[in-house]
This record gives C-alpha cells, structure tokens and sequence, in this order.
C-alpha cells in the first residue's frame, strides 16, 4: 500500500469518527443521580444513551437495563444481605457496556457499584479493547474524602478520567493524586436559588416527612413516623397537616405502610416536591441530598437517619467531622439538628421538634440556611450545563 493510500484510509478513518453520533453509557444509581442525569441528557443533543436510570432519565429517551431501585442500598450490612443482586447487576452492565460500544461511560453517584463496574470491565479483554480505543471514563459527585476515609481518593484518581465535583475545596483532594477534577456547583442549585421557589407563608401548618429513596432506609423510618405523627396529635398539634413526598422506588411500600397509621398522611408525588417543601412549616427528613433541597429553600427541619448498629459502629470510628448534613458541614455548626443511630426515635425527634417549632428558633433557622446560599452555585452557570459542555468537548475532541 502506497503512503498516499495510507494517508488517505486514515483521512476517511477519522472522518467516520468525526461524523458518528457519540454514544455514553450513564449510570445513576439513585433518583437525584436519576434527576441530574435527565439534565445532563437534555444539555447533550445529538448523543445517544444507554444506561441504566429512572424515570426522568427515562423521560429524555433512556431506555433502562434494569429498575433504579437495584441499586438504591446504602449502609455495610445492608449492601451485603443485597451482594448477590448487586453482583448479578455488576455483571449485567459489564455485558451491555461491551455490547453497547460506548465511547464514555458517565456515572453518577453510587461509587461502590460504578467502580465494580470499571474494575470488572478492565479485566475482560473485550472491555480492555474499547478502553484502549478511547473509550473514558467520567463520574458526577466527589466522594466526601473530607470527612472519612480519604484513601477513596486516590481510588478515584486510578478508576476515573475525570471528576466532577460539587465544591472547589473538594478540588485538591484529587488533583494531587493527578485526577483532572472540576468544581460545578450543586445541581440541585439550578432549579432552586435564583428562582421563585422559596418558601411560602401559608395557613396550613404542614409536617413533611420525608423517608427517602432508598427501600431500605424508608423501611426503617416510616415505623418511627408513624409513631411520631400519632405522639404530635396526642401532644396537642391537632391543627399540623402531615404530608409525605413519595418516589418511584419506594411509592408502593409507603402506600401500604400509611393504611394502619392512625393519623394518615397525605401522599404528593415526588415530583411536585418543591411545591410542597415551599408551603412546609418544618420538615422531618432522612439524611441525604434532601437535606441540601430543604436547606436551598430554607426550610426548617429535623434530620434523622436509622442505620444498623453495625454500621453505626464502623462510621463513628472512621467518620471525621461533627455532622451527615452537608450545610451543617459547611457552615461548620448544627444548624439542622440531627437524630442519628441510636437518637433516630420517636421520643427524641418529637422533643426536638417541640424546640425547632418555637418561633425565635424557627426563624434563627431560616436565618442561618439564608447565609449558605452562596456556597451552593458556581458563578459561570448551573452544574448540568456545565458538565454537558465538558463532555461535550471531550466527545469532539
């Protein structure tokens, strides 16, 4: 072959490249991955996706390998007594990677399983192959390296391309193990600071109680909301109206659950949150990206998270700061107060709530959540654009 042909054939090679639609395989793990994902998509046009998400990510043209709530399981012992589903998901994701040719994989969250995932897919020669012809590997959501163990860092740096992380002092926990990391902001920030949606008087004296989205979580908590619900009717909050977020992994088992409560709840699509947490006069929530939404909108809450005392156990001799909630953590003081392990009770949590509905400190609260609104979004735009624009020119590059 003459070296005109050759440079010929390598012209027409890369002309291919040049015109074929990208492809990303996305993993979200849990419904605010689910929700950040479908904004990714949506700042991403002409990319086709594969993956495995929930409803909104379904919503953009996502066609899921398996339901979102697989994956939705937190906690040592509880991943565990799950292993078997979670690995038999592991596998199946590695095959559709394969199969799917993808030229990025984009995980969102839910590290343990993304870099089950990687690790597995490197071992297999199929999957070496599309790495060695470029395939990357990006995740969204620093791991909280800051507050326990920071070996995950350097993990990272050996798993991943490239991070994108929520804050810029999360920055150099990664970079300096040679991770090229950008601070976005926090997505939940784009569709709440800047906007209309702040928190609204109302006459209704409304109680959200929000058990999450992960089955295992809710399980646990919705027993003590309910005994919460009937102790604050019996203690005289007779004109309180209690109301329950409900999500698409877990919607089924807290419908059930409400029909023996004596005092029932009234269930509002997760996807109308906002609109409830805006009218919500105090908020009992469990521990997680709820919290920030809550803070975003400066809604008074209790926060609380039951977890098995085995796993309480590892965190206290491992964890390294003083909270679970993130604008705790970054106002470095208890803003929201916290009923945690062993303090995850009903008799503990109605207490606090006798303290939190006092006017001086409901307002000292909202107060304090109005000081971090600053922390929460980046100067040049909302975290999902961001991050599309990124990929964007990763994939054209």
């Amino acid at each position: 072959m003459t070296l005109l042909k050759i440079v010929r054939n390598v012209e027409l090679i890369h002309r291919h490249m040049r015109n074929k639609q990208p492809k990303i395989f996305i993993i979200a793990g849990e419904v605010s991955g689910d929700c950040l994902g479908a904004r990714v998509m949506c700042n991403l046009p002409g990319v086709e996706f594969c993956g495995i998400g929930g409803t909104e990510m379904q919503a953009c043209g996502l066609k899921s390998l398996f339901p979102l709530s697989d994956l939705s399981v937190m906690g040592v012992t509880e991943v565990l007594f799950h292993a078997r589903t979670l690995l038999r998901r592991i596998n199946q994701t590695v095959d559709a990677i394969i199969a799917q040719k993808p030229d990025m994989v984009l995980t969102i969250d839910s590290p343990s399983f993304a870099q089950s995932v990687i690790k597995k897919l490197r071992k297999k020669p199929d999957g070496r192959k599309l790495i060695d012809a470029g395939m990357r590997f990006h995740h969204i959501v620093a791991p909280q390296v800051w507050a326990w163990r920071p070996g995950r860092a350097k993990k990272y740096a050996k798993t991943f391309d490239k991070l994108y992380a929520f804050f810029d002092f999360e920055v150099p926990y990664f970079t300096k193990y040679g991770l090229d990391t950008v601070a976005v902001g926090h997505p939940v920030a784009e569709s709440l600071l800047g906007t209309s949606v702040r928190q609204q008087n109302t006459d209704e004296k409304i109680i959200a109680l929000i058990p999450g989205s992960r089955m295992n979580e809710v399980r646990k908590l919705m027993p003590i909301f309910k005994t919460v619900t009937e102790t604050l009717y019996s203690c005289g909050y007779l004109g309180y109206k209690f109301v329950i977020p409900t999500v698409e992994t877990t919607e089924k088992y807290v419908r059930e659950h409400i029909k023996n409560w004596a005092v029932k709840p009234e269930l509002v699509d997760g996807k109308n949150r906002y609109d409830l947490y805006r009218k919500t006069y105090v908020a009992i929530a469990a521990s997680g990206t709820v919290s920030v939404e809550l803070a975003m909108l400066h809604v008074p809450a209790i926060i609380t998270y039951k977890m098995n005392p085995i796993t309480v156990w590892l965190l206290s001799r491992c964890i390294r700061v003083r909270w679970v909630s993130l604008v705790n953590i970054l106002l470095n003081r208890g803003v929201y107060p916290e009923c945690l392990g062993a303090d995850a009770n009903a008799e503990t949590i109605v207490n606090t709530f006798d303290t939190v509905v006092l006017p001086s400190n409901r307002a000292k609260m909202i107060s304090e959540l109005a000081t971090a609104d600053k922390m929460w979004i980046r100067p040049n735009g909302a975290a999902s654009k961001i991050i599309a624009a990124d990929i964007f020119k990763t994939l054209h590059c």
